[in-house]
């Protein structure tokens, strides 16, 4: 089997800045995780409206430098909520802050109770998908080399079109941040293999190995139409890792079977509010037996 990357993900709802920053202080010293991960909620998704969530974006790049050599990224950034071109730039400024450890993960939105309450347009799915496929070509377009000279690019576009546009400073990694795409059905999963560097399991309380492996089946033969090799594209599956031994047990047995189904990268989901101490159970009870397991 081969080597198979362990990150960490405490995601911005229902807790406040002091506890986040010093759980992430806490898992660099931990020595196991090779990542460190985010969502991208403005509400609580857990709840239908409201509750309290942290903004990702700026969240993320305040927390970078508590997690030096770690790669880090969202899992994942809703087109629906930032015009593609800030999330290049954005995008960017991480990939120089982070030395290129900067993974971008992006979907085309879900929750209702999250953009209603304060006028972001959720379109039906349709138009939705059609605006997600769209900023995934514009911000491949800013982080080509064209972006990073004058005269710029020019891509016609119905929903974000460029005209002369520049992306100044480039990324310091060559064609920007890897970009880890959203997707579950036909037309996802054929943008996922044509465009992204990787595909994630969305973050759910159940473990679903057969979901994950028709996926993963599905994704491979995208990715040979397209002439691209497997061997390169990333395939993640988030673990939550629950309150309890149980839970975390249960955790340990399903990372090593997502593994097995050919996982690259495992993340183990942890409610922020536990803490410091919350993390480091997390690295002593699922993710070092986890890595003992498997290498």
């Amino acid at each position: 089997m081969a080597a198979v990357s362990i990150g960490f993900k405490t995601s911005p709802q229902n807790v406040d800045w002091s506890t986040l920053d010093a759980t992430w202080a806490r898992a660099a010293e931990l020595g196991v995780f090779d990542s460190a991960w985010l969502n991208d909620h403005i509400t609580d998704p857990a709840v239908e409206h409201g509750g309290p969530s942290w903004e990702s974006l700026t969240l993320l790049a305040a927390l970078a430098h508590r997690v030096p050599g770690l790669t880090v990224g969202h899992g994942v950034l809703s087109n629906t909520f930032r015009q593609p071109v800030l999330v290049a730039k954005a995008a960017t400024l991480l990939d120089h802050v982070t030395g290129g450890r900067f993974i971008l993960g992006l979907g085309a939105g879900w929750h209702e109770g999250e953009h209603v309450p304060f006028g972001i347009p959720l379109p039906p799915i349709r138009e939705r998908f059609d605006r997600f496929e769209s900023a995934v070509g514009t911000i491949k377009a800013l982080f080509s080399d064209a972006a990073a000279r004058e005269p710029g690019v020019v891509r016609p576009d119905p929903f974000y079109p460029l005209d002369g546009a520049t992306n100044l400073p480039p990324p310091v990694t060559p064609g920007g941040p890897p970009m880890w795409l959203g997707g579950q059905k036909k037309r996802g999963l054929a943008l996922v293999a044509r465009e992204g560097a990787g595909w994630m399991l969305p973050a759910i309380p159940t473990y679903d190995y057969d979901y994950f492996a028709d996926k993963l089946d599905r994704i491979h033969a995208e990715l040979e139409a397209n002439g691209r090799a497997a061997t390169a594209f990333a395939f993640a599956a988030q673990l939550p890792t629950g309150t309890t031994a149980e839970s975390r047990r249960a955790a340990v047995e399903a990372g090593i079977r997502f593994a097995s189904i050919g996982a690259t990268h495992l993340v183990l989901g942890m409610p922020a509010a536990l803490g410091p101490d919350g993390i480091g159970v997390v690295a002593a009870e699922v993710a070092t037996p986890i890595r003992e397991a498997i290498g």
